[in-house]
């Protein structure tokens, strides 16, 4: 399956330019726990709700600090027809959770996660345990 079918299609994005406050905003009201920061549609960086927890000592008033100055650069991304054992590899090499899904030309189409990840293959699992018991019809887990 290509990671481009695993994510939502709608990622929440914001400018570089806006503050952690507005960025907080946009974390709690769609519920997610990252933005994609994007520039000319494509991902310049990603803030994490763990980067915002990271940077509140680092800072007298987080929350007035522009995204651009908490977020983490040029987030690794993946093409949106990767396979989804890219994915696994990519999010096993980079430790993050969550990875920006690109097209050819590096246009921001998605976001993919290990929760996505996970899901992708208890399915698959789910689909192998199927043929197992058709092939085998003596077969008791």
């Amino acid at each position: 399956m290509p990671v481009g079918d695993l994510g939502p299609e709608e990622v929440v994005t914001v400018d570089a330019n806006a503050t952690v406050s507005d960025a907080v905003e946009k974390l709690e009201s769609e519920g997610v726990g990252s933005v994609v920061v994007v520039e000319d549609g494509e991902p310049a960086g990603i803030l994490t709700d763990r980067d915002v927890a990271l940077a509140v000592p680092q800072s007298d008033d987080v929350a007035a600090e522009s995204v651009e100055s908490v977020m983490t650069e040029d987030p690794e991304t993946i093409q949106e027809d990767a396979e989804a054992m890219e994915l696994a590899r990519t999010i096993g090499e980079t430790n993050a959770r969550r990875i920006p899904i690109v097209d050819d030309s590096g246009q921001l189409t998605g976001m993919a996660t290990l929760d996505d990840l996970v899901a992708s293959i208890g399915e698959q699992l789910d689909e192998v345990a199927d043929t197992i018991e058709t092939q085998s019809p003596d077969y008791s887990p």
